[in-house]
């Protein structure tokens, strides 16, 4: 019988099952998926938040501006790329520049401390490709990027290395309680566990209406994305926000952490939780607002459409909470800046947790070990290397200059990577200009080889998605 039983492997029940990892527990994951961040997650803007945007004593204040403090160095623990790039909210009249005065106020309350009102020859001198119908922008010198798949990935990998059990392609079905004692029925068996923490995500409430009474529904709303190349990713410099409605944050225009444009989100309303499919209509209205903040997006540089499911709520707030059933948890309806929270509601999930159970701290904490990033080493470094390990010397991805012994490594990661898509997510192949054209056939080959899977079972990503059926010539 496990401690504590985590529902959900996105970046909520990441930073959870690894903060609770840092103690003497018996600790599993389960995911429905094939691999973590395969949900929102996957999908998510890659932006932590400063924090100023949130009602005042709201969840989602306390945890974004405590999430924000804790990005820059939890990465560097993680060995996950972060850039503190600095977010500016701009307007274009007088009535977006009395609610950015309101913003500026809400997040001197929240506890923001890096903010600043600009003019338009202050918002001119940093960010030179700025719309010139801007006059005024708050500027949050601490928001940042990050990599959220990456993150997430890491967080996991970090969980299994101090004993966490993940549980991938197990779907829950079912939980009853008996005595001090969880049931939890999925497509894979029976798990117990003691106390159980619902970090499904859009189907939180669902997971939550298996135990316990209905107490809040998740309104799926979604966001449909641009990914530029590279060659547009100077484009700005800093995250770039329009004034924020009652449906979100608006559309940005903002560099990845890995040098990429990001031009999105809209916000819809969704019956089907599972549509991420993208239209014409709504991407054509997402090029048009975020021209309107940057000047000459050369759009013709996109590479890649893609949308995602934000987990809206009736209650308005983040859940972060112990259930009407003793130690069932939820954190549910964890929209943006979930991302940007996540690691300070796990916090906070912990201390939920000490309640309950006596945590003891683990003497040997597992401290997790950087990748190798080939091209980001010096000459002496690359030659020697290759001495060592041949597969290091062979680029599988042209586009992000990825080599063999990269990807090798990746799969081999303590939780294994088995899909193209989960390779991608790790160390990039297929995330350039061409999309994989090129390197696609050798990643599978490659996992293939590793995992010793025949070339026709290896999938592109979820379940059912095989590349490959049968040869063509012999």
């Amino acid at each position: 019988m496990y401690d504590v039983l985590i529902i959900g492997a996105g970046i909520s029940g990441a930073t959870v099952a690894r903060e609770l990892s840092k103690y003497e527990l018996n600790i599993a994951v389960l995911e429905k998926n094939n691999d973590v961040a395969d949900e929102t997650t996957k999908a998510n803007s890659g932006i932590v938040h400063g924090g100023y945007d949130c009602k005042p004593n709201s969840l989602m204040a306390k945890y974004n501006v405590l999430g924000n403090q804790m990005y820059e160095e939890l990465c560097k623990e993680l060995h996950v790329a972060f850039k503190k790039n600095g977010s500016l909210v701009i307007a274009f009249n007088e009535t977006e520049l009395n609610h950015l005065k309101e913003l500026y106020k809400r997040g001197k309350e929240n506890g923001v401390k890096k903010l600043e009102l600009l003019n338009k020859e202050e918002i001119k001198k940093i960010e030179k490709n700025i719309s010139d119908d801007v006059i005024a922008a708050l500027y949050c010198e601490d928001a940042g990027i990050v990599g959220p798949w990456e993150f997430t990935e890491a967080l996991i990998d970090n969980s299994i290395e101090n004993g966490v059990k993940v549980h991938l392609e197990t779907m829950v079905t079912g939980i009853k309680k008996e005595e001090d004692m969880f049931i939890i029925n999925t497509n894979n068996g029976e798990f117990k566990s003691k106390l159980v923490i619902n970090c499904a995500g859009v189907n939180a409430d669902l997971i939550h209406n298996l135990i316990a009474p209905k107490s809040y529904t998740i309104l799926p709303r979604s966001g449909e994305y641009y990914v530029l190349d590279k060659k547009e990713g100077e484009r700005v410099k800093h995250t770039v926000f329009q004034c924020p409605s009652e449906h979100g944050k608006g559309v940005l225009v903002a560099p990845t952490v890995h040098g990429n444009l990001l031009v999105g989100p809209d916000s819809v309303e969704m019956e089907n939780r599972d549509d991420l499919s993208t239209s014409t209509k709504r991407l054509e209205s997402i090029r048009t607002q975020g021209s309107r903040s940057i000047k000459n997006i050369d759009f013709r540089e996109n590479i890649r459409n893609f949308s995602g499911m934000r987990s809206e709520n009736d209650r308005g707030d983040f859940i972060v909470e112990e259930s009407s059933v003793a130690g069932f948890y939820d954190i549910g309806g964890i929209k943006s800046p979930g991302l940007s929270s996540a690691p300070a509601i796990a916090l906070d999930m912990v201390k939920m947790i000490g309640e309950k159970i006596k945590l003891i701290n683990k003497e040997k904490f597992v401290t997790p070990k950087e990748h190798i990033l080939f091209m980001k080493l010096s000459s002496e470094e690359k030659a020697e290397l290759i001495k060592k390990n041949s597969s290091y010397g062979r680029v599988i991805c042209r586009c992000e200059m990825i080599t063999e012994g990269e990807i090798i490594e990746a799969i081999h990661r303590p939780l294994v990577a088995k899909t193209v898509d989960g390779i991608k997510r790790r160390v990039r192949p297929g995330t350039g200009k061409c999309q994989g054209g090129f390197c696609g056939p050798r990643v599978q080959e490659i996992i293939s080889k590793e995992l010793k899977i025949p070339l026709e079972k290896i999938l592109l990503n979820k379940n059912g998605s095989y590349i490959l059926t049968e040869e063509t010539k012999k």
